[in-house]
């Protein structure tokens, strides 16, 4: 026995060690007890326009890869689960922005973003396009890394970035940007019909994983910005047509590339999301650019059905911010307390437009003197800076204020009323006689008859109204030599259902509409002569030089000749009072005063609030 005592005592040991894991094996644990995250079901709303649908939201962890999700039918009755509410800002350390909307929540697609201000706002901090607007308002590389340009400019390669994830892990690369783009060209694209009909002039090709040509039917200088347009990921929406793209699922569970991710939906009654929040992307943190910032680690926006209910809410402390979408919003966020003001240019325009073309042989405004005398006749400084005081500034030109083509200094003429009627009485224009029934002779012409006799449509706004009657006092002139009346004006102020009609029917003769700019310079659709009638060239202009000059403009590659070419659009534009510039709507954002770093710079759309959302920080 003693030449086997090692091994005798090895077996002890060995015995000894599986009787202890034995034990340990058939112990029950200790109870754990259940997690104090609670949940809650929520009935979430049928998408706008879209079959009703029925989700089931969940909390999944960012750097997983999901299985591709193919197009399927959506019941009619669901429910989406949400993970519980995010603690106040400092609750738990983690730093929440709340912000309130008004309106309702659709859908978070960048395709479908522009037909809903909620959706669009929310959509834009989730998903990112190939280029951004930068704060000179120009594109600049976003999921592009770079491009170039054919020298014909029909075509662009643009090479990606290889170092961006979708927030579910699976890399992003030029099959998404084709499988997005199909989409947008599709004859079924349920979005805006000018997007679709854009898109569909334009073909894409994938060239490498990194690689995206695209290629145009004429050069278009405005094209890179039309690519900040947000991306799909290829891999959730395979199998998706255009047609079912309104319905889909994956609307209230995106994934994006952007800075923040879908945390959760929420509903206080059971029905409306009146609630999304949103948490810091963990795929973004890794990229260089999230790296640092981003102190804000979730946004939290707040739906409200009207103006008053978000003031109320910014006043009673529930939210952190607002932007306001209109002039008439801004004047109680004045009265605010413990905010801060932040003001820029909104991406509009209001202007004074003429009706060129009337329906009859004489065609009143078309004669360029007529317009001369009017502007001529018309201080529209003093009206607009007392009407609209800290809701819009004068404006100068039919380019936005701060784009980098805008042309300070345009060529005015000195406010002169008898000048103006001097150049009416040579513009030898009298309004068309009424019919005479047959038989009848035909009455003499009464030399103390005026002119001309129109009328001003505004919507039935207080401001707008008063504008428009001040308008209208220093526009009734007289004959210097005579006394007699050359023009007799009127105020038309309407609901703004019937206004809009009416300006997209042409049915005015003069009228003070706001347009909407973008971030690129291209007006080209308010004035060039093809796009009357059908399209928003709502006046009907019709001068050759203008509409050649912005055919160059837009067809133009270059930055530099097409700022030369948008200064001659400009002086000619105001030299023959095409129409006439009246101001630039202010924009208003008000957030408490704990919130710093926010850099307001050019506004090219609303989302551009965000533009240094890196740097804000909340006390």
């Amino acid at each position: 026995m003693r030449g086997f005592r090692w091994q005798l005592l090895a077996l002890v040991i060995a015995a000894g060690l599986f009787g202890v894991s034995a034990f340990i094996r058939f112990t029950p644990p200790a109870p754990v007890p259940p997690p104090t995250t609670t949940t809650t079901t929520t009935p979430v709303t049928a998408a706008e326009n879209a079959p009703p649908t029925t989700l089931t939201l969940t909390a999944t962890a960012t750097t997983t890869t999901t299985a591709p999700v193919a197009a399927t039918p959506v019941p009619e009755t669901v429910s989406a689960t949400t993970v519980a509410a995010a603690p106040p800002a400092g609750g738990d350390g983690i730093v929440t922005y709340r912000e309130a909307l008004v309106g309702r929540m659709s859908r978070l697609n960048p395709l479908l973003a522009d037909l809903n201000p909620v959706d669009r706002d929310i959509s834009a901090l989730i998903f990112e396009g190939l280029t951004r607007i930068n704060e000179y308002g120009e594109p600049a590389p976003a999921l592009a890394q770079s491009w170039v340009v054919s020298g014909d400019g029909l075509e662009y390669v643009f090479t990606l970035r290889q170092d961006v994830l979708w927030q579910d892990g699976t890399p992003f690369s030029a099959t998404d940007v084709v499988f997005t783009m199909s989409l947008l060209s599709s004859r079924d694209f349920p979005g805006a019909p000018e997007v679709g009909a854009f898109w569909r002039t334009v073909e894409t090709q994938p060239l490498a994983p990194n690689l995206v040509r695209f290629r145009l039917t004429q050069p278009l200088g405005s094209f890179l910005s039309n690519l900040t347009t947000g991306i799909l990921p290829e891999h959730a929406w395979r199998g998706t047509t255009a047609a079912a793209l309104a319905g889909h699922p994956l609307n209230l569970e995106p994934i994006g590339t952007g800075p923040y991710q879908l945390e959760a939906l929420r509903s206080s009654d059971g029905v409306t999301i009146d609630r999304v929040d949103l948490r810091a992307a963990p795929v973004y943190r890794q990229r260089p650019e999230g790296q640092s910032g981003y102190a804000l680690e979730r946004l939290t926006f707040r739906l409200y059905p009207s103006f008053s209910d978000a003031l109320a809410a910014l006043q009673r402390g529930e939210v952190e911010g607002y932007a306001a979408r209109s002039m008439g919003e801004r004047i109680p966020l004045l009265n605010v307390t413990d905010t801060t003001l932040y003001t820029g240019i909104a991406p509009a325009v209001g202007m004074l437009l003429f009706k060129w073309d009337e329906g009859d042989e004489r065609r009143f405004f078309r004669e360029q003197r007529v317009r001369v005398a009017l502007m001529t006749a018309l201080n529209r400084v003093t009206p607009v800076e007392t009407r609209l005081l800290n809701q819009a500034i004068v404006a100068d030109s039919p380019l936005l204020y701060q784009s980098w083509a805008y042309t300070p200094g345009l060529p005015y003429p000195a406010t002169d009323a008898i000048v103006a009627a001097e150049l009416l009485k040579r513009a030898s224009i009298r309004q068309p006689a009424a019919a005479v029934p047959e038989g009848q002779p035909t009455p003499a012409p009464d030399p103390a008859a005026p002119l001309y006799s129109f009328s001003i449509l505004v919507p039935d706004d207080p401001a707008l109204t008063g504008i428009a009657g001040e308008f209208a006092t220093q526009w009734s002139l007289r004959d210097p030599a005579t006394g007699n009346p050359l023009l007799v004006v009127t105020v038309e102020a309407v609901p703004f259902e019937v206004y809009r009609t009416r300006i997209e029917d042409g049915n005015f003769m003069a009228a003070i509409v706001e347009l909407p700019l973008g971030p690129d310079p291209d007006v080209y659709a308010y004035w060039n002569s093809g796009q009357y009638p059908d399209g928003r060239n709502y006046g009907g202009v019709a001068d050759d030089t203008i509409s050649e000059l912005l055919e160059r403009a837009r067809r133009e590659t270059s930055g530099n000749n097409r700022v030369l070419l948008y200064r001659q659009f400009q002086r000619l534009f105001i030299e023959r009072a095409v129409a006439i510039p009246l101001y630039y709507p202010l924009f208003t954002y008000a957030v408490s005063s704990r919130l710093s770093g926010l850099q307001p710079g050019f506004m090219g759309s609303p989302v551009d609030r965000f533009r240094t959302l890196r740097d804000w920080m909340l006390e």
